[in-house]
């Protein structure tokens, strides 16, 4: 581990992520290397490696940031969600959304690319992020209707979570598959992930 306090080393961690997150929106997962990382912050190629071993390890660390930040937003919503009508919790739900781009498009094109690049413990600390995740949508949906059962509470999130992994394509295009698209004769629609994931939450959610 590097040395420095946690302040400090969150910091550099930090500054590594947010060179690998502009490689990846702007170039995907082959487009992200450690070298252009190095280039694109103050770090040599071998001080990266004080932080991640691998770049599977260094786009998984971006993946946990934004499932940190999912996770936070998930929080905030269980004390609000008493009350709330299906399509309001639904639309309050999607919002959580509407910033993760980078997680959505990992979770669809890379993730397993990724896990199989990290080491154990490293993957070991994302899956813990995945079961905040799962946590806090258990703890909305008990908020919303207290008398939801555990196989509930189960379903709902396996089923939004495997939601999760197909958003991606029906809300981004490259303009190569928009081409393509025109050449077949597809409807080319591009709904907003809020608006994407809301009208699916709202046939999700359980209960009447």
């Amino acid at each position: 581990m590097p040395k420095g306090s946690p302040e400090l080393t969150e910091k550099r961690r930090n500054e590594i992520l947010d060179a690998c997150e502009r490689a990846y929106r702007a170039r995907g997962f082959y487009g992200v290397n450690i070298k252009e990382i190095s280039a694109e912050t103050s770090f040599t190629r071998p001080a990266i490696y004080n932080y991640f071993a691998t770049k599977g390890e260094i786009l998984l660390g971006l993946l946990g940031r934004e499932y940190e930040g999912w996770c936070a937003r998930l929080e905030a919503l269980v004390p609000l969600a008493p009350g709330m009508t299906r399509e309001a919790l639904a639309r309050a739900m999607a919002a959580t959304l509407e910033d993760r781009e980078v997680l959505l498009r990992i979770l669809n094109k890379d993730l397993f690319e990724i896990e199989e690049d990290s080491r154990v413990e490293r993957l070991a600390r994302f899956k813990g992020l995945y079961l905040r995740a799962v946590t806090a949508l258990s703890d909305i949906l008990r908020a919303w209707r207290p008398g939801l059962g555990e196989g509930d509470c189960e379903d709902f999130c396996n089923s939004f979570c495997a939601l999760l992994f197909g958003v991606y394509p029906f809300a981004f295009h490259t303009e190569k598959q928009k081409a393509a698209m025109r050449m077949a004769g597809v409807p080319l629609r591009e709904p907003a992930v809020c608006e994407l994931v809301r009208k699916s939450l709202a046939r999700l959610l359980p209960g009447e």
